[in-house]
């Protein structure tokens, strides 16, 4: 209970070492989820929109990708970005810029695999109705985001899920060095490790709230377009009728 306390003292006391913890880890998550979610969702569109030969064989690399082991893809990009490697002149190991890309490497593939899925599965019925209506392929596509709003909000917060939950790229491209590249995961590993318990628990405690309204966040907007939907349909359903009985 002591060390509980201490943790939510620790939490709410502004311009200390926690409170740049938590600023860096949402700086690097919510940098890394808009990067994937701008080249994941174009990707993702077009392959599950769009029908080409080796598409079967996309898709099975894009599943095997949302699988990738987290520590394989800080290991690639830290031979990048190592002073050997291709971009090693750009100084970028053991910095935010790292981290970020780091988890661009493993939520991007995410972000394109359920987008394809969510695509795939809406695109023949709005195009169908977009042919009926004689809608040009710009509204089309438009209407097929439209369509799948909920679905697309819902991948944005998984890969902001995954992002400030990653620990093992981040670690190894960003090295845990305090007030540089700190972030909440790794500051848990050590702080657990090195016997100060209510500083673990105070990152934790921030990591399940922080969750907790990223859920709520994502849930809600569920809510409220399937509503949209629901009551959409209804008021079709009821225009029809009464039209069929004029």
């Amino acid at each position: 209970m002591n060390e509980l306390i201490q943790a939510f003292s620790l939490v709410l006391t502004p311009g200390s070492e926690l409170s740049q913890i938590v600023l860096l880890t949402l700086r690097m998550s919510v940098f890394s989820t808009v990067i994937s979610t701008a080249i994941g969702v174009p990707l993702g569109v077009c392959i599950g929109l769009y029908r080409f030969p080796g598409k079967r064989l996309v898709m099975r690399i894009l599943n095997t990708l949302m699988g990738l082991p987290p520590v394989l893809a800080g290991l690639i990009v830290f031979f990048i970005l190592s002073r050997s490697g291709p971009l090693g002149t750009l100084k970028l190991l053991y910095s935010l810029t790292a981290m970020v890309i780091a988890q661009v490497v493993l939520i991007t593939p995410i972000v394109c695999g359920l987008s394809a899925t969510a695509i795939s599965g809406v695109a023949p019925l709005v195009h169908e109705t977009a042919h009926g209506m004689g809608l040009s392929r710009r509204r089309e596509l438009l209407c097929l985001l439209y369509e799948c709003r909920s679905q697309l909000f819902s991948i944005l917060f998984v890969a902001f899920g995954r992002s400030i939950g990653e620990v093992g790229a981040v670690m190894l491209v960003g090295g845990n060095v305090q007030y540089k590249t700190r972030v909440m995961t790794t500051a848990i590993m050590l702080e657990t490790n090195m016997g100060h318990f209510e500083y673990a628990v105070a990152l934790g405690i921030v990591l399940l709230v922080v969750s907790f309204v990223v859920n709520s966040v994502a849930l809600t907007l569920q809510e409220r377009t399937g509503t949209t939907k629901v009551q959409g349909a209804w008021s079709t359903s009821r225009g029809g009728k009464l039209g069929g009985k004029a």
